[in-house]
């Protein structure tokens, strides 16, 4: 059952009207594509934090009149990606983050101490592990 502007998790009551919103839409996004509660609440959460704060007047009259009860599923979407660990390395003059076993790289970063800062945020939300790669690995 999708949540709504009514009924959703209690860790959410204290978001902005709005903010609350794409927090609920994000949520029913992943919960559709197969993501289990306990992973989406965080993760729903920390992106609903971010968007709204660079938010538009324009993003925000969009998300006001969005239905945010109806997703239709993300066939690749990985759910099962959120119990593996986290990689930090070195390539391309930059360095990324990217799930073990994922396809793509997740972000990018000019410093290691700022990838590794995202990376343990992710990790510690999924309750994996972090692991830094040498610049040379």
């Amino acid at each position: 059952m999708p949540w709504t502007m009514n009924d959703y998790p209690q860790s959410w009551k204290n978001l902005d009207e709005l903010e609350r919103k794409k927090a609920i839409d994000i949520g029913n996004a992943m919960l559709t594509d197969g993501y289990a509660e306990s992973d989406v609440i965080p993760i729903a959460t920390k992106q609903a934090e971010s968007w709204y704060k660079d938010a538009t007047d324009s993003d925000l009259a969009t998300l006001k009149n969005k239905k945010i009860t109806q997703h239709e599923k993300d066939d690749t979407a990985r759910p099962s990606l959120n119990d593996n660990d986290i990689h930090v390395f070195y390539e391309d003059k930059q360095w990324k983050i990217k799930t073990e076993g994922a396809k793509q790289v997740s972000e990018t970063f000019e410093k290691k101490e700022d990838a590794q800062n995202r990376a343990r945020q992710i990790a510690d939300n999924r309750g994996t592990d972090m692991i830094t790669h040498k610049k040379n690995e």
